[in-house]
């Protein structure tokens, strides 16, 4: 069999062929490089029989259904994958024989309900259930995603060898193919936790998805063939858990703030700090409150709203959440932006109820 990533920036597309039949089978293509994958079938002589898409994709147009039309060949998804057009579809535990190589599906939903991994010989193709290393997993905050299900996916891993390499559907830093064994010791997603602390881990990271995001799944759903039928950022890291922040942002040292600090500040000089709250809506009413004179946006939302804290940019912030974890992302994206006075409340909401009821 002859392997190969097509694609020169973070979305990758996998080429896998019988090099003595010449038939060829194209993992996760997009549409931005449908006639380069025509021309390389032409120049390599190459016979397309399969398309195989691990998920529905939110941050690029497949090119799934471009190519069964211009090749006529078989477009494979997940039995829940949404798109009509979608001629084959495989379920868990199903063994694919085509161009005499061996493919197993895994049904691994928590990104999207309709995500598989492909098991093909020491390869492990993982779409975007599991990345590599720090960059963890595609997060499960959109449409479809399920931290609970993407739980019960991770385990499905525990009975597979070390020795299976893992390639995952993007790769935002150049980080490298690895075997599973190194996954399991690098990638935080692989650490062992309950359902119930996976979920929380989850819920500390999330980011709301960007609103182009959902026009690229609709485009998706409806087969779309056109490059331009919805608009996408080049190379943003969107799918990553942290992804709808800009590159840099994630190295970016924060400083923090202790909740006996702050209460101080606030008791001294109200007007001398902002206290910026990046949870969602229905948190503030939850069991665990707000702090009066919040500025709300959404972890989600701050980056394409930093003009309304222009008034704050050179005032000294807290950033608040639940335990920190989006706090920081929070920190981070200020500072990125400018906003040299941004700190982390340590512990979040947490730390400041319980500082309250001792």
């Amino acid at each position: 069999m002859l392997f190969k990533q097509l694609n020169p920036h973070a979305c990758r597309t996998y080429l896998l062929v019988n090099e003595q039949s010449r038939q060829a089978i194209f993992v996760d293509p997009v549409i931005d490089h449908f006639t380069e994958y025509l021309a390389l079938l032409k120049e390599e002589n190459l016979t397309l029989t399969h398309v195989i898409d691990t998920h529905i994709h939110a941050d690029h147009i497949s090119a799934g259904s471009a190519l069964r039309d211009a090749t006529d060949c078989e477009y494979v998804m997940h039995e829940n994958a949404p798109p009509r057009c979608v001629s084959m579809r495989v379920k868990d535990g199903d063994i694919l024989r085509f161009n005499g190589l061996e493919i197993k599906v895994i049904h691994t939903p928590g990104h999207t309900q309709d995500s598989i991994s492909l098991m093909v010989e020491d390869k492990l193709l993982t779409g975007d259930f599991l990345f590599l290393d720090d960059a963890g997993a595609g997060r499960d905050d959109l449409p479809g995603g399920n931290p609970a299900d993407h739980w019960e996916s991770l385990n499905k891993l525990d009975n597979l060898p070390d020795s299976l390499v893992v390639y995952p559907a993007h790769e935002y830093r150049d980080r490298q193919p690895s075997t599973l064994g190194k996954q399991r010791v690098s990638n935080p997603h692989l650490q062992k936790r309950s359902k119930e602390e996976f979920i929380q881990y989850l819920e500390d990271l999330r980011l709301g998805p960007a609103d182009w995001m959902k026009d690229v799944l609709q485009a998706n759903y409806a087969c779309a063939k056109d490059p331009n039928a919805a608009w996408i950022p080049v190379d943003t890291p969107a799918c990553e858990i942290k992804g709808t922040m800009e590159k840099g942002v994630n190295e970016l040292a924060v400083d923090y703030i202790d909740v006996p600090e702050l209460k101080h500040r606030l008791q001294t000089n109200k007007t001398d700090i902002l206290l910026l709250d990046v949870r969602e809506k229905e948190e503030l009413t939850g069991p665990l409150g707000s702090i009066e004179g919040i500025v709300h946006l959404p972890i989600g939302q701050l980056t394409g709203k930093l003009g309304e804290l222009q008034e704050y940019k050179h005032k000294d912030i807290a950033v608040v959440c639940r335990s920190g974890a989006r706090a920081v992302t929070g920190a981070q994206i200020l500072k990125k932006a400018g906003f040299e006075k941004a700190y982390v409340l340590t512990g979040g909401m947490l730390k400041w109820q319980k500082h309250n009821s001792e």
